[in-house]
């Protein structure tokens, strides 16, 4: 781990905003690998081969551990900036004047509700968390099956930590810029896109509030 990386997540343990408890990787040897190999790619600073499915391995156990890498690295970069999104400054959840999103589940809110943007990621974490504790859809254990809609749960999950960035990036880039955290949101947001491009995981429209941004990282510029 590189040492701007490390002093970023050294800032924020100690923080005590940090939003959420770390999630650990899948249990068994394979989970293990896969993350150690994911570790090892971005230290060396090749976010292009580490979004890459190693080869023999399977996709659903690459799409597992990063999704779970996603979800810390998403609560880690929000955590720093608690104080800064609240109901007061923040009245919706949005990415620009152009997007905003409301909340729902489909279970406990079945029709879309408009809530403030720290109520929309505190629900959108919650929910995140409760799937990747149900061992029917993560299994915790390697060798046991994934379920069949496995890869449209992932596909649900990044869609919406998506909207994370995006509410960070249009809302609160000055005070990432301010506390000097610019360089590890933009590797993680790099990383992220990377992965969810290469495997085609969110739809482009979902994309539109930070199209541009995302053409550069494509781009490879």
């Amino acid at each position: 781990m590189s040492d701007k990386k490390m002093n970023f997540f050294a800032r924020s343990s100690k923080n005590q905003k940090t939003f959420r408890p770390k999630k650990s990787a899948r249990s068994g040897s394979k989970g293990a690998q896969l993350k150690k190999h994911i570790d090892n790619t971005l230290g060396q600073g090749d976010l292009r081969e580490a979004v890459r499915l190693p080869p023999g391995e399977d996709l659903n156990e690459w799409l597992a551990v990063n999704t779970v890498d996603f979800f810390n690295n998403v609560n880690m970069l929000y955590g720093t900036l608690i104080e800064f999104c609240t109901p007061a400054t923040c009245k919706t959840m949005s990415a620009g004047p152009k997007y905003e999103y409301r909340w729902a589940d489909g279970v406990k809110v079945k029709k879309p509700i408009e809530v403030s943007a720290p109520k929309y990621v505190e629900y959108l974490m919650d929910w995140i968390e409760a799937q990747l504790d149900d061992e029917t859809i993560f299994p915790q254990h390697f060798g046991v099956s994934f379920p069949p809609n496995f890869r449209d749960v992932v596909k649900t999950i990044l869609k919406r930590l998506f909207r994370v960035y995006a509410h960070i990036y249009h809302s609160h880039f000055q005070m990432v810029v301010k506390l000097k955290e610019e360089a590890h949101l933009n590797t993680c947001f790099k990383h992220f896109t990377l992965f969810t491009v290469e495997f085609g995981l969110i739809d482009g429209a979902e994309l539109a509030p930070l199209s541009e941004l995302i053409e550069t990282i494509k781009a490879g510029q």
